[in-house]
């Protein structure tokens, strides 16, 4: 089971614990509203585990594109998801829509602060924690978010 607490803003997943980032406009299940969900999930899908660490994806699909410092410079507003990704569906009554709000688990810049919110609804982590983690969790995991 992987356990995100919003409050210390960590993920916790076979006795690790790794610093995140979630949602800047902190935590709600509204279509639209750039908020972390709260509740149990389990992991849709996983993707992009062949993609080198610091791989950019649009749509889920990989560009091709490496993330360096010169792709934000020239991408300074840019809601970067690197690496991999674990999509999250919500199995509960008020969180159900996750799925369809595109909500993850995905790796990030190393320039990105983690331990402070800064996502628009995602849960964001240092791309080599998620590489990590991610050949271990299993499409099913379940996956706790919880304010505290």
């Amino acid at each position: 089971m992987i356990e995100i607490n919003i409050d210390n803003q960590t993920l916790k997943f076979a006795d690790k614990t790794y610093s995140i980032s979630s949602a800047k406009n902190g935590i709600g299940e509204i279509e639209g509203s750039f908020c972390t969900p709260t509740g149990r999930f389990k992991i849709a899908e996983k993707i992009g585990g062949e993609l080198e660490a610091g791989a950019v994806l649009v749509g889920r699909v990989p560009t091709g594109e490496v993330f360096s410092p010169a792709l934000l410079h020239e991408n300074p507003d840019r809601d970067w998801i690197l690496t991999r990704i674990l999509w999250l569906e919500g199995v509960e009554i008020h969180n159900q829509n996750t799925k369809e709000r595109y909500i993850y688990i995905h790796g990030t810049p190393d320039e990105v602060p983690m331990g402070v919110p800064g996502s628009k609804g995602c849960i964001r982590m240092r791309n080599q924690a998620l590489i990590a983690m991610f050949d271990t969790v299993e499409v099913g995991e379940d996956v706790v978010i919880m304010e505290q």
